[in-house]
């Protein structure tokens, strides 16, 4: 069909795209649609596919010129958006309907003309992001470090056994419980209640209930009233108090085994003696360490590309995130998530979820549209060759074979992924190879590999 378009940008990433048909061709599918109908048609007085043109018009009239309306409003549509000169910033979003402004007539007698405004993904013109200079914290692996990694290996091959029946509950013994949380009408409130719950004493369980249970014996069961501290996890329960009630079905006790050869030995059998261990626990320390301080560099030079990089992110694309964090939050909980938002209404917790998740949402979005257009502006391409080597690195880090690390990527149709994870650490050794990178302050590991903010 010889249609015309052209397009303007709105604000808030929002495109308008304006469509003329000529009158010509607007007769000319209006034809062809009549002859379908007369085809397919049968009125009574008239055979099958005998209807005449005149009388099919007359009987429906309005209705035949709305149908070709459609039609050919869709056909000018889909051939528009199937263009491959149309740019990635000027096509719809997939959870952006294309909406008609003005809804127009059809007139044989003058060319159809009709406009869509819809959004789209937003123009990124890239700001300063070379010359950058930022700093990143001094960090060292230590052997308080490593002996923090011994001893959860050490908690990983503990002997767990059964306590005596009349024994009470400690710090340090692994529980099981079941538990239910009720709201302030007393009803039991589903989303927090759990069967079989198992974890140790003194770990600061998900719900805080570790100083309930201590003193607990094996079949005992506990009503109480329950504070749930201000920044408690779940904000539906934060600052409240509400009544819980705990059974403990079962109490076990660890025995730790010795730092020693016997335990290296039984933790892998490559390791021969302690020493072994030790020093493959400092190597993967290390290359945490080194994975670490690589993030954090780009997380600082995004940040620094963002502020010279402005983006109008689409209302439609910011909310498509927030609902699906809505979702999986739900199937956390083992519920849904217009449910999930009922619970938190009355306390308004799902207005401040839903602004936290926003800002979460426009900072991720606007750093990925950063790194895509970067690497699109690098011309940065990966070969089938790129592909095949990293597969056997994966393959040599995991000690497993290259065979099946690209079978198993083949069944989940994960290689494009892959691709795209070379195309980015590609772009990220092309940053900080760009960009001033200094020794800032001293930090010691674990406050550096648990800080995500």
């Amino acid at each position: 069909m010889a249609v015309t378009k052209e397009i303007t940008r709105l604000e808030k990433s929002t495109v308008k795209m304006s469509f003329t048909v000529p009158k010509d061709e607007v007769r000319a599918k209006y034809q062809e649609m009549l002859k379908e109908y007369t085809k397919e048609l049968q009125l009574p007085g008239f055979r099958k596919g005998k209807v005449p043109q005149e009388v099919l018009e007359r009987k429906y009239a309005d209705a035949l010129k709305q149908d070709a309306l459609s039609r050919i409003m869709e056909s000018a549509l889909q051939d528009a958006f199937k263009d491959e000169t149309l740019k990635r910033s000027e096509k719809p979003l997939p959870y952006s309907l294309p909406e008609i402004k003005d809804e127009p007539k059809l007139d044989f007698e003058q060319d159809l003309q009709f406009s869509v405004v819809y959004d789209s993904l937003p123009e990124v013109k890239i700001g300063q992001w070379k010359g950058l200079t930022l700093e990143v914290p001094y960090t060292q692996v230590e052997d308080g470090d490593i002996n923090r990694e011994l001893e959860e290996i050490r908690e990983r091959n503990a002997i767990v056994m059964d306590r005596d029946d009349d024994a009470a509950a400690q710090n340090n013994d692994v529980v099981t419980i079941d538990y239910q949380i009720f709201g302030e009408d007393g009803e039991a409130l589903p989303e927090f209640q759990r069967k079989d719950f198992a974890f140790t004493l003194g770990s600061n369980s998900v719900f805080q209930f570790d100083n309930d249970i201590i003193g607990m014996k094996k079949g005992e069961t506990k009503e109480f009233e329950k504070l749930f501290a201000d920044d408690f996890l779940e904000s539906t329960l934060a600052g409240k108090k509400r009544k819980a009630q705990i059974t403990l079905t079962a109490l076990k006790e660890k025995k730790l085994p010795d730092l020693d050869d016997e335990l290296a030995q039984d933790v892998d059998e490559k390791y021969n003696t302690m020493d072994d261990l030790k020093n493959s626990v400092k190597e993967k320390l290390n290359k945490n360490l080194e994975i670490r301080l690589r993030e954090l560099k780009i997380e600082k030079l995004l940040e620094m590309i963002m502020e010279n990089t402005p983006i109008t992110l689409p209302e439609s694309m910011i909310q498509a995130e927030i609902d699906s964090r809505w979702h999986r939050l739900a199937r956390y909980y083992n519920t849904n998530a217009e449910t999930l938002k009922q619970v938190m209404t009355p306390e308004g917790k799902d207005a401040e979820k839903e602004n936290e998740w926003r800002t979460a949402a426009t900072k991720a979005l606007h750093g990925r549209f950063i790194i895509e257009t970067l690497i699109e502006e690098q011309n940065i391409k990966v070969t089938d060759e790129d592909i095949e080597q990293e597969l056997a690195r994966i393959a040599n880090e995991n000690d497993l074979q290259i065979d099946d690390i690209r079978k198993n990527y083949q069944e989940e149709q994960a290689l494009f992924y892959l691709k795209e994870e070379i195309k980015e650490r590609r772009l990220t050794d092309i940053l900080i190879a760009e960009n001033t990178i200094k020794q800032g302050k001293k930090e010691n590991y674990l406050d550096l590999m648990t800080d995500n903010a």
